[in-house]
């Protein structure tokens, strides 16, 4: 039986990495391999359902040497500085790991992983990085790729940058998937607008101007009736309230909670809004499309074009344009049909591009392509 290792920073977050990574292990088990998830951290409880056969390992456990190297990890740790200490703790703990599973790939969704690159760089023939966010995000973050030499970009709008930056590195485009498309569609008569996402101090997903959109629609007094829901948590929460609040959008704005029950919030709206400033290929724009909701969203550098055809299944506005997303937002909300034509075709991409069926494939045939070539 094969084995897949994927490590990623925290599997406990919320968020949409999060949830590929539970449904991409879930998947491999289904097609007959055996997966371990390594979490650097795991700050709470997972929020995600794995399979019971997915071992999951994290920096926290314990590494328990024995006889002469138990005798050196002590005396280490007592003239070492904490955190050079607790850095190797953390490699020594992973590299355990690798060698008790020892994989055949291992899939590295991470962001920040400098404190295991030494050892991931003595085994490149086995591992793929999966890039989840745009060239210019990882530039931002000053993330270095230079160590992998097979890498996986969810969409192809920025390849020729990376490959510019990294000219030893092979590059495969494989997006990610859905687990399961559901045969429900959602009623279109439903007067909600819904957005979700982590509320992060970043404010990557946009909530603060998805908040002057709403504005500028509440302002125009024709869509009174309708409701904007946001769901999610996270440090930028309060500064969302406080902003609701001081434009009077108290009552036309819903904020939920994070939630596990996505399927529930997507069939009780009829349009699906992500005014993110940067993406990798987000999740909840397949996920909304699954339940055949008409999406709209900024045409940010990779991500919504790749997942809305422009006037078919929604409309990608130019990035920052608010009043622009404003009006055909407005569009949408006033046709019905509209709503349900573009819906109906929203559907159809998502189950010719971003089914599990056609998505497991195009990985399962790396994996042959990277054992032939190793």
């Amino acid at each position: 039986m094969k084995k897949i290792l994927m490590i990623y920073d925290d599997i406990s977050w919320g968020g949409g990495a999060e949830r590929v990574i539970c449904n991409f292990s879930n998947s491999l088990i289904a097609s007959g391999y055996e997966v371990m998830v390594f979490s650097i951290a795991l700050s709470n409880q997972c929020p995600y359902e794995y399979r019971q056969e997915v071992a999951i390992r994290f920096i926290k456990e314990n590494v328990k040497p024995k006889g002469l190297a138990k005798v050196l990890r002590e005396i280490k740790r007592l003239i070492m500085p904490i955190k050079k200490w607790n850095e190797i703790k953390k490699r020594a703990v992973f590299k355990q790991a690798i060698n008790e599973f020892n994989p055949d790939f291992i899939i590295c969704h991470t962001h920040f992983d400098t404190i295991l690159t030494k050892i991931l760089k003595k085994m490149q023939d086995k591992i793929v990085k999966v890039v989840h966010n745009s060239f210019d995000a990882y530039e931002k973050w000053q993330i270095d790729l230079n160590s992998y030499k097979n890498i996986v970009l969810l969409s192809n709008h920025d390849i020729d940058k990376f490959k510019t930056k990294y000219p030893n590195s092979n590059f495969y485009i494989i997006p990610n998937f859905i687990p399961n498309i559901s045969n429900l569609n959602t009623n279109y008569s439903q007067k909600v607008v819904l957005s979700m996402g982590r509320m992060a101090n970043t404010d990557q997903k946009g909530f603060l101007r998805l908040i002057d959109i709403w504005k500028l629609i509440q302002d125009s007094n024709e869509f009174n009736d309708w409701k904007l829901h946001i769901v999610g948590d996270g440090d930028l929460k309060e500064q969302i309230k406080t902003k609701i609040k001081d434009l009077n959008l108290t009552n036309s704005i819903v904020l939920k909670p994070f939630t596990t029950e996505v399927e529930k919030e997507y069939l009780s709206s009829s349009i699906y809004a992500m005014t993110s400033h940067f993406e990798g290929l987000p999740m909840v724009l397949i996920e909304a499309q699954s339940y055949a909701l008409p999406t709209i969203a900024f045409d940010i550098a990779t991500g919504p074009s790749d997942i809305i055809e422009d006037e078919k299944s929604g409309y990608l506005i130019e990035d920052n344009n608010l009043v622009e997303y404003a009006n055909k937002l407005k569009t949408l909300m006033s046709d019905e049909n509209l709503r349900a034509k573009m819906g109906a075709k929203s559907k159809e991409i998502v189950k010719s591009k971003f089914s599990k069926e056609v998505v497991m494939k195009q990985w399962m045939e790396l994996f042959k392509r990277i054992k032939n070539n190793g």
